[in-house]
């Protein structure tokens, strides 16, 4: 099965320093006060390497990467709620 990786940001820890969405502007853009939005789904290969550059380079550890399996993504969403809460 394939892996893919998604962006999480940790929202209390996050100050807004901004430097996620210098490094990686096709998935992360800043709202009105600084703090970042995530573009939904899993981040590209081509942007694997850029993604990890700006989870290492945030001041406070606010982003990480999810490593997610395939098959998992492919299920219904309503199949995946009842496998996640129960």
């Amino acid at each position: 099965m394939a892996e893919r990786q998604a962006i999480e940001i940790d929202r209390i820890r996050c100050d807004g320093f901004g430097m996620c969405a210098e490094l990686l502007p096709e998935l992360i853009e800043l709202d009105d006060w600084g703090y970042p939005i995530v573009t939904a789904g899993d981040v590209p290969d081509d942007l694997l390497r850029h993604a990890r550059m700006a989870a290492e380079a945030c001041p406070v550890l606010a982003i990480t990467l999810r490593r997610r399996q395939a098959a998992a993504l492919a299920r219904p969403a309503a199949e995946r709620r009842v496998l996640q809460t129960g």
